[in-house]
């Protein structure tokens, strides 16, 4: 027998080592083949998910934001499509050479978008001859309307395309904008990890149902090769987008209009740091108007304060607050109207003297006499003999002062009504050292306007499903309580009709008088305290609580101005315009000039796709007057959309699919009405002035392009 030797051991050895290692090796492959099968995370990672990450696309449907209606279903926020232009560059997208899919013709493709966009030829050419799968255009090619794309598609220009985002869009600028709000895009993080971005409301209504107008995105998932194209035969799944619901205020349009136009007006012949106006329907507490000085484009966002004055925003509201004081005394047993005292100077228990208004003061007067000259002393003394702080804010109270009043909008303000000392319950009495908001009043005010009962406030109509139609909530007059007796209702109804049908030797509010108008007030004047809580600046807020008709008011109204000139004419003729133009708007009294049919209504159907001769014939047949825009045979866009409910002294527009626009006449055009036109036609505009449009610089009948520039002059009707 041989033996071997010790190379052939050694080598053995090594060859038993090589075969060890080897199949360790495969038992770790084998291991970590198993682990990688058999689990769902590796080292932190998402196996499948990674997986599918690169097999799998997942496109977001994006979903629409619901649309902000008034009472009658006016557009008053809404999405609106706009358009950034793309163009595909590389030729892999091309799989048949007839039907080609990118840029094939750099210069051609050039010179015909220099047609239509701002943009010179060269620099497109510039965009277009980069190293890239696409490319973009830069700002003069982003936000591109309808009507714009539409133009651009028309050239059939090979890999040109658009990528769609949507914008919110406020068609009659900073009309009602503290109460709309605005909504801007935000980047929002969804579940599965990924950011989208999405329209998120930040003020007014736009904030308070944001979650209400936000609708969910829905997906589309398909498989994808690496070129992220989908594979032809393979599954795909889709979950629709579900839109946001529409919120319906009850603003009225023509009344807010009414209104925004009174201040605008008068801030031309007045200074004022702001101005805040409310009206309210005085049988249920819905608020048809809300109106407030500064006001901003919502569009641009240009806003100097975040408050809205009528809702955020607590004052002192001075002399008005003696309708409440009386009414406190009147339903404590206390008050006879008859009784006289000595007007002009208060002294109180400690030695302080407070005033009225005129400190000589009118001698021996009533109660009631106190109250149409809007005397602080009467209120004094009456505060000073039969009530204490306690029965005095306790009635406030209930009145709602000092709490918020649940509107349906975001930041309200709660007030103070905190007073212990004489002189604070002293001049709580005449609204001095206490704070209300606008709504507050308008709150209190309802329990005159409903015999002692008084009234929630409310701004939404209702909220609709975009899809379905079904109403999810709708708003309605809400009973709270009852804190006035008939016996004090007509009284005090009485002493504010003094204040109005009086002289300027026996009354504060004689200046609103108006011959026909049974309009009752009482006015206020309180001085502004100093930001360092002691002492008043002479600084002033006017203000005046009132409702029309008196015998059985329809509307309230409050409205307050800080520092407006000393002239009070100016604060007159506004509140005097928006009760004529409003009484005359709802047909309260029976002027001549009255048409009853001018409140009849109408609900606006689609015309979409419809014959333009047969949509007019069939409006014109109900005496609804017709704009059409464009020259074209069938409509392509209208406003209002379907469903809208107009009163026939409203126009409807109608786009027509053609590129010949001409100038219409819009002399007599409300400002909704032409900022209505305006959403249609693609041209640069300058409105000046408030009322309705007396001067276009655009003669009828001119053809309009891309450099038309129009401007008006606006001026008021009544």
């Amino acid at each position: 027998m041989l033996m071997k030797s010790k190379n052939e051991l050694r080598n053995i050895k090594f060859s038993k080592i090589y075969v060890f290692f080897a199949f360790l090796i495969f038992v770790i492959i084998v291991y970590r083949i198993g682990n990688l099968s058999l689990s769902e995370v590796v080292e932190g990672v998402d196996i499948q998910a990674l997986a599918n990450s690169r097999t799998t696309r997942k496109e977001v449907l994006e979903s629409k934001r619901g649309s902000i209606y008034d009472v009658k279903g006016n557009v008053l926020a809404q999405n609106v499509s706009s358009y950034t232009l793309i163009a595909y560059l590389s030729p892999s997208r091309t799989t048949d050479e007839n039907n080609p899919k990118h840029v094939v013709d750099i210069e051609y493709t050039a010179e015909k978008l220099s047609t239509v966009l701002d943009i010179s030829k060269e620099q497109l050419i510039r965009y277009m001859s980069k190293d890239a799968y696409q490319v973009e255009f830069g700002s003069a090619a982003k936000n591109l309307s309808e009507l714009k794309k539409d133009e651009i598609l028309a050239l059939e220009l090979p890999g040109i395309d658009f990528i769609e985002t949507q914008q919110r869009y406020y068609p009659y600028g900073n009309f009602l904008s503290y109460t709309i709000g605005y909504a801007k895009k935000k980047d929002v993080t969804n579940e599965d990890g990924t950011v989208t971005q999405e329209l998120v409301g930040e003020m007014g209504i736009e904030a308070y149902c944001n979650e209400k107008l936000t609708g969910e995105n829905g997906y589309t998932l398909y498989q994808k090769d690496r070129n992220g194209y989908k594979i032809a035969g393979t599954s795909e799944v889709t979950v629709e987008a579900v839109d946001g619901n529409d919120v319906y205020l009850t603003i009225d349009s023509n009344i807010q209009l009414f209104v925004e136009q009174a201040i605008a007006k008068m801030l031309q012949s007045s200074s004022a740091d702001w101005v805040a106006v409310m009206l309210a329907d005085a049988k249920t507490g819905a608020i048809l108007a809300s109106a407030s000085y500064p006001s901003f484009d919502p569009n641009k966002k240009d806003m100097v304060s975040y408050l809205d004055q009528n809702i955020s925003y607590a004052f002192e509201p001075g002399s008005t607050m003696k309708i409440f004081s009386y009414m406190a005394a009147m339903e404590s047993g206390v008050y006879h109207g008859d009784e006289k005292y000595l007007s002009g100077i208060f002294t109180a228990g400690d030695g302080t003297e407070i005033g009225d208004w005129n400190r000589n003061g009118w001698g021996q007067i009533t109660y009631d006499q106190g109250f149409a000259l809007s005397s602080n002393v009467a209120i004094m003394n009456i505060i000073d003999k039969y009530m204490d702080a306690n029965t005095l804010k306790a009635y406030y109270r209930k009145l709602g002062f000092g709490s918020k009043t649940g509107i349906e909008l975001p930041n309200e303000a709660s007030g103070k009504i905190d007073f212990k000392y004489e002189t604070e319950i002293l001049n709580a009495g005449f609204g001095q050292g206490i704070t209300t908001t606008a709504i507050q009043n308008i709150k209190a005010l309802t329990a005159i306007s409903n015999n002692g009962i008084l009234l929630k406030p409310y701004i939404i109509d209702k909220i609709v499903d975009h899809d379905t139609g079904e109403i999810l909530y709708e708003g309605s007059k809400t009973e709270i309580e009852r804190v006035a007796s008939q016996n004090t209702v007509n009284k005090i109804k009485e002493l504010m009709r003094s204040v109005v049908n009086g002289t300027s030797s026996t009354s504060t509010g004689y200046y609103y008088y108006m011959d026909g108008y049974d309009f009752i007030a009482k006015t206020g004047t309180a001085q502004v305290a100093n930001e360092n809580g002691t002492g008043y600046t002479d600084e002033v807020v006017r203000g005046l609580a009132g409702m029309f008709p008196g015998d059985d008011p329809e509307i309230i109204i409050y409205m307050a101005i800080k520092n407006p000139s000393t002239s009070t004419r100016p604060t007159r003729d506004m509140v005097q315009e928006i009760i004529k133009n409003v009484s005359k708007y709802l047909e309260i009294y029976d002027e001549e000039d009255n048409n009853s049919s001018s409140l009849e209504t109408y609900e606006i159907g689609s015309y979409i796709n419809q014959s333009k001769t047969s949509v007019v014939s069939q409006l014109n047949s109900f005496g609804i007057e017709t704009v059409v825009i464009g020259d074209g045979d069938v409509i392509v866009s209208q406003y209002p959309v379907k469903g809208s409910t107009i009163n026939k002294i409203d126009k409807v527009f109608l786009l027509t699919n053609s590129d010949n626009v001409t100038m219409p006449n819009i002399i007599g055009y409300s400002a909704k009405d032409f900022y209505s036109l305006m959403s249609f036609l693609d041209i640069s505009y300058e409105a000046n002035g408030v009322g309705y449009v007396v001067m276009q610089s655009i003669p009828v009948g001119t053809v309009l392009n891309k450099e038309s520039q129009l401007s008006v002059e606006f001026s008021t009707k009544y």
